[in-house]
């Protein structure tokens, strides 16, 4: 009887203790993050075969270690027309649902999806003023991501904004701080 009670006692000081392991990774893999990052935007469409310095900031939920929504900001930058277009001051305000590939314990893959309200400023000689317009249409992107730490991951994305009948490339290092 003595023999089944210790039994019992290690079984069950194994399993509480195997349950707060298990508890303090499954925190550690939810919570609010936020981050920025910079890169290159591109665009191949039409009269517009331009490249320009962009930037965005971000931030999201992360439910679990392979679910996430995602916010976030990008200014996509000048698009210059090669002819007679005008040329475009291009920005995105997006809401994604993220995908994450875990590979190991500080390093995975992701893929985003979901839509974009973007906006162009267009600039029109001064006879004419000025011309602006805007949109709801998808985006998405895959990247990789390196934890550092448990707070502080760098993370490499390449996105997509589609804007009406052009797409809009974004290729970024992004920084991502968890909370």
């Amino acid at each position: 009887m003595n023999k089944n009670n210790t039994l019992l006692s290690t079984a069950l000081i194994a399993a509480l203790a195997g349950g707060a392991v298990f508890g303090a990774q499954a925190a550690e893999d939810r919570g609010f993050y936020a981050g920025a990052g910079a890169g290159q935007s591109l665009v191949d469409e039409g009269s517009y075969d331009d490249e320009d310095t962009a930037f965005s900031v971000f931030g999201g939920y992360q439910f679990n270690r392979y679910f996430a929504l995602e916010g976030g900001y990008a200014d996509l930058g000048s698009l210059e027309s090669d002819g007679v277009g005008r040329d475009l001051e291009a920005s995105s305000v997006y809401l994604t649902a993220v995908g994450i590939v875990p590979f190991t314990e500080k390093f995975s893959g992701y893929a985003k999806a979901g839509f974009q309200r973007w906006d162009l400023d267009a600039g029109i000689p001064a006879l004419t003023g000025t011309g602006d317009d805007s949109g709801t249409d998808p985006t998405y992107g895959v990247g990789l991501q390196y934890r550092f730490n448990g707070n502080v991951a760098l993370r490499g994305e390449y996105s997509r904004f589609e804007i009406e009948d052009a797409d809009v490339d974004l290729a970024q290092v992004q920084v991502r701080f968890d909370f």
